[in-house]
């Protein structure tokens, strides 16, 4: 399986202590898709709203929400923001560039909650959008 960094490197693992590339993994690749969504993020970034962060933060503090229950949420708000995106853009990949930009916004708004959010972020596009990354990973290799 081909994971998609979000920092643009190649995904690897730890073997032996040392950290091994998967060798499926094309580099070029990766930053391509990167700059590609980094660009789409941009454009977003200021058509989401103030009030639709904010409530993320809320539903994030509240340490009552179970993980599910939080990535519903962060899901529901994707989909609301992805209703909005014209619709010559693919579905999925305006997902998971909201997604994305959503966590970006959460975490500026409230650095504490970096880690939960970039948690809950990956098991949404975990769930949600994998088959997605792998087929625009596979395109592009074409």
């Amino acid at each position: 399986e081909v994971e998609l960094q979000t920092d643009g490197n190649r995904s690897g693992h730890l073997q032996n202590g040392e950290l091994v590339f998967d060798p499926e993994v094309n580099e070029e690749i990766v930053r391509i898709i990167a700059a590609q969504l980094a660009e789409i993020g941009d454009q977003f970034d200021n058509e989401i709203k103030a009030r639709v962060v904010n409530d993320l933060v809320q539903h994030f503090l509240n340490e009552n929400l179970s993980g599910e229950e939080i990535t519903r949420r962060m899901s529901e708000a994707v989909e609301g923001l992805a209703r909005a995106i014209p619709s010559d853009m693919e579905r999925e990949k305006a997902m998971l560039v909201l997604a994305m930009v959503l966590t970006k916004k959460i975490a500026n708004t409230m650095p504490s909650l970096l880690q939960r959010v970039f948690r809950t972020t990956v098991n949404y596009i975990n769930q949600q959008l994998h088959n997605y990354i792998v087929r625009m990973v596979s395109a592009v290799k074409q």
